[in-house]
């Protein structure tokens, strides 16, 4: 599955819709996704969204598309 990550990048700021960033991972299952991006970077966490086929689809039109590993 690929997952939509919703982060801020300095932990000890607000979050602010201004200041939010994204990335995609593939995890196999939600908290392993949470993991992942805990284990691997500081970053303040908003949401953690699934996307489906036909999202990623969507996300994939985008040419900043790109799927992070760590």
């Amino acid at each position: 599955m690929i997952y939509k990550i919703y982060y801020q990048e300095h932990p000890e700021r607000n979050p602010k819709r201004e200041t939010t960033i994204s990335m995609y991972i593939e995890a196999e299952s939600l908290p392993q996704a949470r993991e992942i991006i805990e284990e691997n970077t500081e970053y303040n966490l908003e949401f953690i969204e699934e996307l489906s086929d036909k999202a990623v689809t969507y996300e994939k039109a985008n040419p900043n598309f790109e799927v992070t590993t760590f």
